[in-house]
């Protein structure tokens, strides 16, 4: 019998009704291994050794391996085709032969990137050995963000900054501080259209002014109201006489956009479905696993000789041979450290029998189909025509632009959708020919005010981390759900990020003592370096001493400092996004008002503390306050779509779909949205098991971290509960458990 190891049940049932008799199946369920979780279990004096355990509750599932191992010939490591699989793999066979358990056993890797019989038979007859290469920028990646995690997250929690800081989940966080910096500075311009309403030979149609008194008048060209005025008053109304005076056709053509990469594909989810990068991946993952679609974590835009076969002739057989390009369509990928022996996520059968599928995974795999079918299919064609228009008086010239598409293409079947981009709808002009007569009929002046930088959107945000060179395709939806999970962003009903009060502490504390950290170039090389490890282009010690020599510095400086100063600098920080006018006086004492810290989160109050004890939430200043119109009352329900609301009840915030109802206490009515209501309804919160750190040895009792607790998460030992904010070290909770002042207890009489 033949053993062969994957990473998730629903895709071990599948492989294995495509191998049948002698072969056994089983999952790893993710990963099993992990760095023991106190500090030291990366050594930096000594070449960055690691210690590892089993990850608790995965004794089981290394238990049904060796098992099941005892019964096989041979034995398949074949967790997915990335960084995060190959390490997979390594631990399993590194656990498998510390337990002796290969004795007489043959090893074998191999990696598919579709889960098809071909896919399947064909990567058992080709395998391979574990990629040291790929192991060796896992353990890098590992290893940095641990130490990251335990060098950092200390000065944060003792200090009430905040939950953790991490590699690139901190600059995404920065980038949405950053964004609301440049609003809070943006002042608006006031500027000015003017449209003529055209006629001509009873046909109507609009021209933008264009020139005036021989000067070309550009988007910020008329200032005011009083140059309006000046204007409309040369050109003269309400009937002016004009004429074509110039006439300019021509064919343009676009073409369709490339197949899914992890990122494109989460933010036309985004865009289209209003999917969260969670949920695009976790319906990715299940259509995976069915043998639906390729492999869904990838940079790569290129699709296989075979699957484009296959395409093109289903485009021939369904919309007609004038819908396929004389040559396949290629599509350069744009990450330069794409791996090209991946596919783009594309389905793995182009027929008409497609799968019944329903919810998100329905949604999803047709969003998929759609756009690979499209990249594989001609150009759109459109005839485009513009005409200049002068009036009789020759004081302005009005330009018009009509757009008419002449052949479907690819936008027979599909269209991407922009980020921030007003649609180009298609406009029809009548016939015109130069010298024809027009007549104006109205002018009709606007008022415009420049607008501030938009928000990021998940989808936004994605694309300028990918452009950054920050993050992975493995990674975006982890970035963008922990930066959520640990508050310090939200989204607003319009679904845009913005910070929130512990978002801009940390921002301000990353950016004045650990800068390089969060510095998108360095950050951006320190992915290059881990793409250069897994090429074999980079040592792993060399590029592990590159990264925590610098950062190490930054741990050590940011130790000394003192606590007054860090909030003096955060409140320089943030002084002009809390007091927009300069208005920092106390309404109680008229003292200057400030930002102070403490174990429930950040807050303003008075430098007279504590004589003055005037306090007020952070979010009440430098946001805008919601409109009577849109403001609810407190107990009303707030309808979120497709049979789900949000309330507030007996026992706080929830949401509800009218049959099951989820906790939905971290949120407001002004922050849930249809997406997170959804996905508490499905997942709710989950009470995750306690963490045993250690033993205690003032008192050889162990110390347990619980997660969840009435009040937020919390270390426990011997009947002492310390509240904290993240998972802390062994020395840390020793620190904490041992300095617990005692309660005041008060005995019945």
């Amino acid at each position: 019998m033949n053993l062969l190891i994957v990473e998730s049940p629903s895709k071990a049932k599948t492989i294995e009704k495509y191998l049948g008799a002698g072969w056994r199946v089983i999952a790893s369920v993710g990963h099993v291994r992990d760095l023991v979780p106190e500090n030291g279990s990366v050594d930096t004096e000594h070449d960055f050794k690691m210690r590892w355990q089993i990850m608790p509750g995965k004794e089981k599932q290394i238990k049904l391996i060796t098992d099941e191992l005892k019964k096989a010939d041979a034995v398949y490591l074949a967790s997915d085709p990335d960084r995060e699989g190959e390490a997979i793999a390594w631990h399993i066979l590194d656990i498998l032969n510390a337990k002796k358990a290969l004795t007489g056993k043959k090893v074998y890797r191999v990696a598919f990137h579709e889960i098809t019989k071909k896919a399947v038979t064909d990567a058992i007859a080709h395998p391979r050995e574990i990629d040291k290469n790929l192991v060796d920028a896992y353990l890098v990646r590992r290893a940095l963000d641990y130490l990251i995690g335990f060098g950092i997250s200390p000065l944060l929690w003792r200090r009430n900054l905040g939950r953790s800081a991490g590699r690139v989940q901190s600059v995404a966080v920065k980038l949405v501080v950053d964004r609301e910096c440049e609003i809070d500075a943006f002042r608006p311009q006031e500027y000015w259209s003017i449209t003529a309403k055209c006629n001509c030979a009873n046909a109507e149609f609009d021209a933008g002014l264009s020139n005036f008194d021989g000067k070309k008048i550009e988007k910020m060209t008329i200032e005011n109201q009083r140059y309006v005025h000046e204007i409309l008053g040369k050109i003269g109304e309400p009937v002016i006489d004009a004429h074509v005076i110039s006439i300019d056709k021509k064919k343009t053509s676009r073409r369709a956009a490339a197949p899914f990469t992890t990122s494109t594909l989460q933010q036309e989810a985004s865009r289209k479905l209003y999917f969260s990068s969670r949920r695009t991946m976790s319906a990715a993952q299940k259509l995976y696993e069915q043998g639906l679609i390729t492999y869904m974590r990838t940079d790569a835009t290129n699709l296989s000789a075979d699957a484009v076969a296959e395409i093109r002739g289903f485009i021939a057989h369904t919309y007609g041979d004038a819908f396929v390009p004389k040559s396949p369509n290629i599509y350069v990928t744009k990450s330069k450290n794409a791996q090209e022996a991946h596919e783009a996520i594309r389905p793995t059968h182009f027929d008409d029998n497609k799968p019944k599928l329903s919810g998100d995974e329905e949604k999803l795999y047709d969003l998929i189909w759609k756009r690979t079918i499209a990249c594989q299919m001609t150009n759109a064609e459109f005839d485009s025509v513009s005409a200049d228009i002068e009036t009789n008086n020759h004081v302005a010239i009005f330009h018009a632009v009509g757009t008419t598409r002449t052949f479907d293409g690819f936008m027979r079947v599909y269209t991407e959708d922009k980020d921030d981009a007003d649609n180009n709808n298609e406009s029809k002009l009548p016939p015109l020919n130069v010298g024809d007569d027009i007549q104006i009929m109205n002018l009709d002046p606007e008022q415009h005010f420049t607008q501030p930088p938009a928000r990021y959107t998940e989808a936004s945000l994605v694309k300028k981390l990918e452009e950054l060179g920050i993050g992975r395709p493995s990674t975006y939806a982890t970035i963008m759900s922990t930066i959520v999970d640990r508050n310090y962003v939200e989204m607003d009903k319009q679904r845009r990020f913005h910070p929130t009060p512990g978002g801009w502490v940390i921002a301000a504390y990353l950016a004045k003592y650990f800068d390089e950290l969060v510095d998108v170039n360095f950050t951006a090389k320190t992915e290059d370096t881990l793409d250069d490890v897994s090429n074999g282009k980079q040592d792993k010690l060399d590029a592990l001493r590159a990264f925590w020599t610098p950062t190490s510095k930054m741990i050590d400086g940011a130790r000394g400092i003192k606590t007054t100063e860090i909030i003096d600098t955060i409140n320089e920080f943030m002084h002009s996004h809390l007091f927009p006018d300069d208005n920092d006086k106390c309404p109680k004492c008229g003292g200057k008002l400030g930002i102070k810290l403490s174990r429930y989160g950040a807050f303003i109050g008075c430098e007279n503390y504590p004589t003055c004890d005037y306090t007020q939430k952070m979010a009440d200043f430098g946001n805008p306050q919601p409109s009577d119109e849109n403001t609810k009352t407190k107990n009303e329900p707030v309808d979120l779509g497709d049979g789900i609301s949000f309330r507030i009840g007996r026992f706080g915030p929830y949401v509800t779909n009218g049959t099951k109802n989820a906790s939905a206490k971290k949120y407001t009515a002004d922050t849930i949205t249809l997406d997170i209501a959804r996905d508490l309804l499905e997942n709710g919160t989950k009470k995750a098991e306690p963490i045993n750190l250690g033993d205690n040895p003032q008192t050889g009792k162990p110390i347990f971290f619980y997660p969840t607790g009435r009040y937020g998460a919390y270390i426990s030992s011997n009947r002492v509960n310390v509240s904290v904010t993240e998972q802390p070290d062994l020395q840390t909770a020793i620190e904490l458990i041992n300095n617990k002042k005692p309660t005041k207890r008060f005995k019945r009489k």
